[in-house]
């Protein structure tokens, strides 16, 4: 029983925080991949790999134990500025790092976020937009702090509570309530409780999504947003198709970041002799393209001459 006893000990010491592990690769964390062969959700154990790219070069990644992305842009962007310090200004994301907690932390060190969150796309769409029940869609008043329902009814503060992730980053979470949903020809469409309608709001959260909202809607906003497919999932599509690297080839979180690190300037090395070469077509091309334009000229100088010489004899 002993023996049993310290085998468990030994597996929540390479836990740590995580949910598993795998017993050939300790380092290693069961999540769900994309390619999914036997389409049945099954886990395999992998890292999650994380990216930042400019004009499609590799400017910086790391490896996570974390299956999704909103818990991992904060040691990410961390880990960039250690690297780059002062030259983080801006950055741009999709909604799966769209979270108060990493709202907050780019807020605090000014970096302004072209980060979509959540129901960015579905809430401006009409069946969410034009929904009158929608918690998001209800007329709050700031100065009273009191929400309005479709009735016109006053939902009043009744209290708070907070939230905590697994981060641990605490949410403070306002609770309002309708004074009398009973009798209401809309609580059928309203809400199913049995009692008043109660809803949470996180302010803070609807500051930060509108501040968002604003950016990524902005013209700015949306020249980042139809550039960030092309910019790492671009990159990602020709590591794993045109390169076929689409596994780590080492057991341990080290060897797989080194594994990785080595492809990265391989890949950059390449892109950078690509464009080179291509520079010196256009070149090539331009030095072409202006030569036939001299010659051209000459020929046509040398025709005009040749014409008004035969003007001349004919006379």
């Amino acid at each position: 029983m002993v023996p049993k006893l310290d085998g468990y000990d030994k597996s929540l010491e390479i836990l740590e925080d995580r949910n598993s592990y795998s017993k050939t690769d300790h380092d290693a964390t069961f999540m769900r991949m994309k390619e999914d062969a036997m389409n049945n959700g099954q886990t395999k154990p992998g890292y999650n790999l994380q990216i930042s790219t400019s004009k499609q070069f590799v400017t910086h990644f790391d490896l996570y134990h974390n299956p999704t992305d909103t818990l991992t842009l904060i040691p990410f962007l961390e880990g960039y500025m250690k690297s780059f310090p002062n030259h983080l200004k801006e950055t741009t994301a999709d909604s799966g790092y769209g979270s108060e907690e990493n709202y907050t932390f780019l807020e605090n060190h000014d970096i302004t976020a072209f980060v979509k969150y959540n129901y960015f796309h579905k809430e401006q769409h009409k069946p969410l937009k034009n929904n009158a029940f929608a918690v998001q869609n209800l007329h709050y008043n700031a100065q009273d702090d009191y929400y309005v329902c479709p009735m016109g009814q006053h939902m009043t503060h009744i209290g708070s509570k907070t939230e905590q992730s697994d981060s641990g980053f605490t949410s403070y979470i306002d609770i309002y309530q309708a004074r009398n949903c009973s009798g209401c020809p809309l609580r059928a469409s309203c809400h199913k409780s049995k009692g008043n309608r109660t809803i949470s709001v996180n302010h803070n959260l609807n500051r930060l999504k509108k501040k968002a909202f604003d950016l990524l809607t902005s013209e700015e906003g949306q020249r980042r947003r139809s550039r960030r497919p092309i910019e790492p999932e671009a990159v990602f599509g020709q590591i794993k198709t045109c390169m076929g690297y689409k596994r780590f080839r080492h057991f341990g979180k080290k060897k797989c970041h080194m594994d990785f690190a080595i492809l990265a300037i391989a890949f950059n090395l390449l892109k950078l002799s690509r464009l080179k070469a291509t520079n010196v077509l256009d070149l090539l091309r331009k030095g072409v393209f202006v030569f036939i334009l001299c010659v051209s000229y000459r020929i046509l100088i040398s025709v005009k001459q040749k014409a008004k010489i035969l003007k001349k004899v004919v006379e």
